[in-house]
């Protein structure tokens, strides 16, 4: 399937009902594209098996809690939303894009409380989302913005309005020929790329920065797990930008990126090394198992 994400044939689940893919709309006066109150999921289907499936269906509705939004169906209803959705497409391995988000109803302001609450399912048949980089390890910029205190904005929310800054970070990455960016948080720690988590190797020990200040991604506790039943050690701790030129390998998770080896961030560079490429591996069979 090719072409303009909004002309294509196909099917979207949309509160309750398969509904063809151009009929798939919402009104201009959609309380979620004037004041950024949606929250989302991204999950990959391999094998007719969606990957940390129920998982990511409470996160959604964690999600929109956090955002004082209550999604209107359960993780039962959702799941079997995304598989119908699934089904009617006759997809087998795709990604899949669940959304709740305030609609259009009496308010159209700050305050929505009167609005319904709206969810869809949708998906696509995706590669590898950095291309090439899933083998030769992504170039990394280092964005300019910083991922926000959780003082100021629900970050373990995966929530619509956490991305503007990763949509134009990515955006300023890809005009000086990178893959992605890489942010610092507010406290000038180094946090995660643009829409993956960032793992470090230094003496055979793996680094990741504590989730404190961002997502703690479904695909980075399921690497954490997988790397501590290889018997490796890993600690989860603040790291200092300066850190960078200490370590030897470096690699991006998260459901699109998979486990995608970094070869470069700034002027700091890596080896796609073994222990990424066993990590890579090992993930892969984890999720087709």
């Amino acid at each position: 399937m090719a072409g303009a994400y909004d002309d294509r044939d196909g099917y979207i689940w949309m509160d309750g009902t398969l509904v063809p893919w151009r009929d798939a709309k919402v009104h201009i006066l959609t309380h979620a594209m004037h004041y950024a109150s949606s929250v989302f999921e991204g999950e990959r289907c391999y094998n007719g098996k969606i990957f940390k499936s129920r998982e990511h269906s409470a996160r959604l509705i964690e999600s929109g809690r956090l955002l004082d939004m209550t999604v209107p169906y359960s993780v039962d209803q959702i799941e079997e939303a995304k598989y119908a959705m699934l089904k009617a497409n006759g997809w087998t391995d795709a990604y899949v894009r669940a959304v709740a988000w305030r609609g259009a109803g009496e308010d159209m302001g700050v305050s929505a409380s009167r609005n319904p609450v709206r969810m869809a399912v949708a998906g696509w048949e995706w590669g590898a989302y950095y291309g090439d980089a899933k083998w030769q390890g992504a170039k990394l910029d280092i964005a300019k913005w910083k991922r926000p205190s959780p003082e100021t904005i629900p970050t373990a929310a995966k929530a619509a309005g956490l991305y503007m800054i990763c949509t134009m970070s990515k955006h300023a990455a890809e005009a000086k020929g990178c893959s992605d960016a890489l942010f610092m948080d507010y406290r000038g720690y180094v946090a995660e790329a643009t829409g993956a988590n960032v793992f470090f190797v230094k003496d055979g020990v793996v680094h990741t920065p504590l989730a404190d200040a961002f997502l703690n991604g479904i695909t980075r506790q399921t690497v954490i797990a997988m790397l501590k039943d290889m018997g490796l050690s890993v600690e989860e701790r603040h790291i200092m930008p300066e850190e960078l030129g200490t370590f030897s390998e470096c690699w991006l998770t998260g459901t699109a990126a998979e486990v995608t080896p970094v070869g470069q961030i700034g002027d700091y560079h890596f080896q796609v090394g073994d222990l990424t490429r066993k990590v890579s591996d090992t993930y892969e069979a984890l999720v087709r198992s």
